[in-house]
């Protein structure tokens, strides 16, 4: 018979989040549709949120747009200003904008969502970075952040539609620190009607990236806007 060492820890309550209200959230490529209704959403529930671009001025109109508060700023100066940094930009400017914000981005929990995609004439497929995913891209140009990867598999057109209410999905959150990924938890889970879901380490992160050419195709077939619930949780 087994007993219990009662001189262990207690294993934590894996739906005990951090109060994530102080925070600030910067979007990066937060003028593109995905990153606008990130920061709309977040906006709306009550969070303080710092749109980027590479153009301030874009930025600052955008942010108008989304309106609750939001504000807009180059790249840089979004890094700066924010506790937590979403990477929203399309993938073929994430190596590109990343390295250029090393030193704005050292210290910072920076949340991964970009999908190495392509496109042919079969439909959407997965790209391997060499790294293995983009958010392992991201840990690999970012040493000194803190680096997890989230929010994939939203869709734009959902996160952007003021009469929904909810958005009746699960966030896979992915990363190395756990305390890190509660956070990200904690964030996704502004939102109402999202949960966030601790899903491995960043290793793992290429097949969640992945999975988004799967939601394309099913989006197209049923013409809708299909998001991820995952069962027994």
């Amino acid at each position: 018979m087994t007993t219990r060492d009662d001189s262990s820890p207690a294993r934590r309550d894996p739906w005990e989040l951090p109060d994530v209200s102080d925070l600030t959230i910067g979007v990066l490529g937060g003028t593109g549709d995905q990153g606008r209704g990130l920061a709309y959403r977040l906006a709306r529930a009550g969070q303080k949120v710092i749109i980027g671009s590479r153009a301030a001025e874009r930025a600052r109109a955008a942010a108008e747009e989304i309106g609750h508060g939001v504000e807009g700023a180059d790249n840089a100066e979004c890094a700066r200003r924010s506790d937590v940094v979403i990477v929203a930009v399309p993938w073929e400017g994430h190596a590109r904008t990343l390295s250029a914000l090393t030193a704005e981005l050292a210290g910072k929990l920076v949340v991964d969502c970009v999908n190495p995609l392509g496109f042919d004439k079969r439909g959407a497929y997965p790209i391997v970075p060499e790294e293995g995913s983009a958010a392992e891209q991201a840990a690999a140009l970012l040493p000194d952040s803190r680096v997890t990867a989230a929010f994939h598999h939203l869709s734009a057109v959902l996160l952007q539609n003021p009469e929904l209410e909810k958005i009746d999905t699960d966030v896979m959150v992915l990363g190395e620190d756990r305390e890190d990924c509660a956070t990200v938890q904690a964030i996704a889970q502004l939102i109402p009607g999202m949960r966030g879901v601790f899903a491995g380490r960043l290793r793992n992160a290429h097949q969640v990236e992945a999975l988004v050419a799967n939601l394309i195709a099913v989006n197209r077939r049923y013409r809708a806007h299909a998001g991820i619930r995952l069962t027994d949780i």
